[in-house]
């Protein structure tokens, strides 16, 4: 309950200040900012609302269902209209995972888990917290693949916003329509390479409405301050287009300048009014990826999720795999390296290993850490054509990139099988994120454990029936050697009557810390140094026990924990590097501030205020 009436009064000229529906007083033990608004993230005494009735009952941000009070009940105006009997709670989390486990199949559950949120969203993420290692599976990867191919028919109310092809010099006008006026993270997406499904359209505001589901839950940013997006520039994807119930744009995509137009338009409408917010583009294909990415970079904060944040989820992986190899990651440039994929994702993750090598000092050039790396797209080793080529596909390779030509060896015949590129160089890691299921052959397997003792196994491929081999496969075909991690889930593996450790290595344990850190420090750019560091952070985490057994970073269940080290280090990267505009009170604890930025799902007191003070 509020304290007195002083205290009352600041709540009440909040809500005429920001003209918001659900205010939140926050603490002046946190973190204090330079930005020209009031932190909302911090931690809650009461919120108010100028809602009555059935709109309060009706909107998931306010909504308690059973547990409202009998004097919120009596102020809301809400009294008589739910069940008598006040349940807190605990009991509705009963009453959910009941219900939950009745569901039979992972889109059944997460078209339950998406009827929660839309009901009452404090109950849905202490739901998510409590149970993250199991729901985790449900709301984002694996199942979100098929939640987004069947987005148009399992359809059942709106959620974030949808720019399209019709919003052409009216976006500036649109982002008002949101209701919030503060935002931290925007997740945005054009549809065009969801997971390894391919062109998907509007159906792919699945994604981000996954990863900020994880952004809430995992690193503890205000379900109030969060929005996805699609940019809905068309589909070329013919089932899709031929299919009366898809809810997109029924044209094929805008190319060259009409398409970098349209997501300039949408880029200035969003800083125009949240100029603060951390903008993370998310499943976009690699001809787009870079260049978008290139572009924004240096003015607005932004990165990439599938090149950056992927990157240090993997360079975070094969630094835990050197220290279960018994070596330090200073070793890291003695590695061997075979990555199976030449998009956004496969370029992304190898430059970020290229980054860390160039960092650690024992290469001479960034040429030679080049030189550590075999890449492989859909036709084989990217090669050298004049030594001749090995044709092991048909069609023609389209001209490569200026990142890719970094990757050529000009030693070995182009369109080399993995198979013969990993005999003839006995790698020590082979990386996948081609989203070809199955392209680790036996053979290729079989002949990488012949030459080292610990092969590392990393199919990063998602989802999981996309995965480049199963967990169940790499260990049979190393004889139960293998160090593994996968971007999907895969459940241990009993071999030969002992356990072998699965890992899963998912963005999930970069974004939502990185999240975390620019939003409390509000830095204003997202820089490569602050994923290297992220990497190095959650490279770190594992013990010395959970290396011997194979572990080499805490899973699912441990994401709050995670996030709290990950933004930690991150704002120290932040301040270092000049970019916080946050304050930190005299003598404070940098982790302290963090840990009470982080929002908590629990039920507060609600009261109703006047709409037009």
């Amino acid at each position: 309950m509020l304290r007195n009436s002083t205290v009352l009064k600041t709540i009440h000229s909040a809500a005429k200040l920001h003209v918001t529906s659900s205010v939140r007083h926050y603490s002046r033990r946190a973190l204090t900012t330079m930005a020209a608004f009031p932190d909302l993230r911090m931690e809650t005494m009461v919120q108010t609302t100028t809602k009555h009735g059935m709109d309060v009952i009706h909107d998931p941000l306010l909504s308690k269902g059973t547990a409202f009070s009998l004097s919120e009940r009596e102020r809301l105006g809400i009294r008589g209209l739910v069940p008598p009997r006040t349940q807190e709670m605990d009991k509705q989390l009963q009453r959910i995972i009941r219900n939950l486990r009745e569901c039979r199949t992972p889109l059944e559950k997460f078209v339950f888990m998406t009827a929660l949120q839309d009901r009452n969203e404090t109950l849905y993420y202490r739901l998510l917290i409590d149970n993250l290692e199991e729901l985790s599976q449900i709301i984002y990867t694996p199942t979100v693949g098929e939640a987004c191919q069947r987005f148009h028919s399992i359809y059942r109310r709106s959620r974030g916003m949808y720019f399209s092809s019709l919003d052409r010099g009216q976006m500036a006008a649109m982002v008002h329509n949101w209701p919030h006026d503060q935002v931290d993270v925007i997740v945005v997406t054009d549809g065009s390479r969801v997971l390894g499904l391919g062109d998907l359209g509007a159906n792919g505001m699945q994604i981000p409405i996954g990863k900020l589901s994880l952004y809430v839950a995992g690193g503890g940013i205000r379900p109030t301050s969060i929005l996805p997006v699609v940019l809905d520039v068309g589909t070329n994807n013919e089932e899709l287009l031929n299919d009366p119930l898809y809810l997109g744009m029924g044209h094929r995509r805008l190319e060259g300048e009409e398409y970098y137009s349209f997501v300039d338009e949408w880029v200035h409408a969003i800083q125009n009014r949240y100029p603060n917010a951390l903008i993370q583009f998310e499943d976009f294909q690699s001809k787009h990826a870079y260049n978008l990415l290139n572009k924004y970079k240096d003015k607005v904060c932004c990165f990439n999720d599938d090149i950056q944040s992927t990157s240090a989820v993997a360079l975070a992986g094969v630094l835990a795999s050197l220290k279960a190899r018994g070596q330090t990651f200073n070793d890291l440039s003695d590695e061997r390296i075979i990555c199976v994929g030449a998009g956004s994702a496969g370029v992304g993750v190898c430059e970020g290993i290229i980054d860390c090598m160039v960092e650690q000092g024992k290469v001479k050039s960034r040429e030679e850490a080049y030189s550590r790396i075999w890449m492989l797209d859909q036709h084989g080793l990217i090669g050298n054509g004049t030594l001749g080529s090995e044709q092991t596909t048909s069609g023609e390779r389209a001209e490569l990139d200026e990142r890719q030509v970094c990757y050529k060896k000009k030693d070995m015949k182009d369109r080399m099988s993995l198979e013969e590129v990993v005999k003839a160089v006995k790698p020590t890691v082979i990386l996948g994120l081609s989203g070809a299921p199955g392209v680790f052959t036996e053979g290729a397997i079989r002949a990488m454990a012949d030459g080292v003792e610990k092969p590392v196994v990393f199919p990063l491929s998602n989802p999981t029936r996309q995965s480049e081999c199963t967990a169940e496969q790499a260990f049979e075909w190393t004889d139960g050697r293998a160090i593994f991690a996968s971007g999907s889930p895969f459940k241990d593996v009993e071999y030969k009557g002992q356990i072998r450790k699965v890992n899963q290595l998912n963005n999930s344990n970069s974004f939502p810390g990185l999240g975390l850190a620019i939003t409390t420090s509000r830095a204003t750019r997202v820089t490569s140094k602050m994923f290297m560091e992220t990497a190095v952070t959650i490279a770190n985490m594992a013990t010395e026990d959970q290396l011997k057994q194979g572990i080499l970073f805490p899973g699912m269940g441990e994401l709050r924990r995670v996030s709290k080290e990950v933004a930690t280090r991150v704002c120290e990267v932040a301040y270092e590097q000049g970019l916080a505009r946050a304050q930190l009170p005299h003598g404070s604890s940098l982790k302290d501030v963090i840990e009470e930025s982080m929002w908590n799902p629990e039920y507060v007191p609600t009261i109703r205020i006047d709409g037009h003070m």
